[in-house]
């Protein structure tokens, strides 16, 4: 959400800040629409004011017996006013609520991926010979299973069995305690389905509502834990926190994919359902740029621990996510695939989400929007397939990783 005010400041600002995004100017559509709505405000302030005085006045002349008629009807039509309801608020709020969130200066123009920008590489991105995808060494050892899940519940899932199903779980304790032990990170278990204020003050109302799957009481399956972490403090004044408030969960996530034919088919890339550990932080604005250093370092341990090979990539102006102001990818390097695939996203919302779930801080006389960022840390799924891709053997076998292998009963191999 946006400062009405700040836009009525500097519209040629705002105007210049959305074009890095690539869209054409609104803030003549804004205004107009914010000077009809105070206007329309004003006339009613008046209308108040003027059967206020009326109702002086009527008394005043019936006490003397004289006719009031006249002075009854105008009070009459000025009630109407009065009551009558601001249908414009709620189009200039839809129309704020619609618009993505300024970027940060630093973050690079471009129009999209393409221009996005590596800040850099660990490991190299090895060429394996007759590497296979995570889809065929799944299906061969018999523990990936598609056609089960598509009869089950359609296209889009995965039934995983045995070890391959347990190497899941490990990932994401491996990841929960790391987090939670070495990161300052409190765990919590969320709901997996919110209401609309929580979707709307994440941004994923109203723009995403079509990637979301809903509930027939109107409730909404969370895309991602991030919803409910950071709508934690939804609509509250916080204490001021001198350290950034750090949450994250293992939870599903359910997306619809919308807009998403015929990319990613195979496998397990794209899925309506997926495991992802999630880090969400709530902090001071002058606190916001070092936390999303630190947010996204800490994603990174994650899979270097794990033994993959990774980059940072700064995200361009196209390529930004709506909510975000700045946001770093984690690719990691899939050998099956021969390319580069994102695994996790950590983004500094700045005072995005915080205005729109109107959650505050006291500072002195000032209330204060809280700053919001978070990342995946990382996405279970895309870290099974690239262990899987990577640490694949001739054979077929996947060595498993030392650092799960204590969640694995100590085994040393899946084949």
């Amino acid at each position: 959400m946006h400062d009405i005010r700040a836009i009525r400041a500097n519209p040629a600002d705002f105007d210049a800040a959305l074009a890095r995004r690539g869209m054409a100017p609104v803030t003549a559509d804004i205004l107009a629409l914010d000077a009809e709505r105070r206007a329309f405000q004003t006339r009613q302030q008046e209308a108040l004011s003027r059967r206020n005085a009326l109702a002086k006045e009527i008394g005043q002349k019936k006490r003397g017996g004289e006719d009031t008629t006249a002075l009854e009807n105008e009070a009459r039509d000025l009630r109407n006013l009065i009551e009558a309801t601001d249908e414009l608020g709620p189009k200039l709020e839809d129309l704020l609520a619609r618009l993505p969130n300024i970027l940060d200066a630093e973050v690079p123009d471009g129009a999209d991926e393409t221009a996005n920008v590596v800040l850099k590489q660990h490991g190299e991105a090895i060429e394996l010979p007759g590497a296979r995808e995570h889809y065929e060494l799944g299906e061969a050892l018999g523990l990936m299973d598609f056609e089960a899940a598509a009869r089950v519940a359609g296209s889009r899932f995965v039934i995983l069995k045995g070890a391959l199903a347990r190497l899941e779980r490990a990932l994401g304790q491996f990841m929960l305690n790391l987090h939670t032990t070495e990161h300052g990170y409190t765990e919590c278990a969320v709901p997996l389905m919110v209401n609309d204020a929580a979707a709307y003050g994440t941004d994923k109302l109203p723009k995403f509502s079509e990637d979301l799957f809903r509930t027939t009481d109107g409730r909404w399956l969370i895309p991602t834990a991030e919803v409910p972490l950071t709508a934690l403090s939804l609509g509250e004044i916080i204490p001021e926190p001198t350290e950034p408030l750090r949450y994250t969960a293992l939870t599903p996530c359910f997306r619809s994919e919308a807009g998403s034919a015929g990319r990613d088919t195979r496998g397990m890339l794209r899925q309506h359902q997926f495991q992802k550990v999630e880090m969400v932080s709530i902090c001071r604005p002058e606190d916001s740029a070092a936390e999303h250093e630190r947010m996204t370092g800490c994603a990174e341990r994650v899979l270097t621990e794990l033994g993959l090979n990774w980059r940072r990539v700064f995200l361009c102006s196209g390529d930004t996510g709506f909510g975000a102001a700045r946001t770093y990818d984690l690719e990691v390097w899939l050998p099956g695939q021969k390319a580069w695939r994102e695994i996790s996203s950590c983004s500094n919302t700045r005072d995005f989400q915080g205005r729109r779930m109107n959650t505050r801080f006291k500072r002195g006389k000032e209330t204060v929007f809280i700053h919001s960022l978070n990342g995946s840390g990382t996405a279970v799924g895309r870290a099974l397939i690239a262990v899987m891709e990577t640490w694949q053997q001739p054979d077929g076998s996947i060595t498993i990783p030392p650092v799960l292998r204590p969640y694995m009963g100590g085994a040393e191999t899946i084949g």
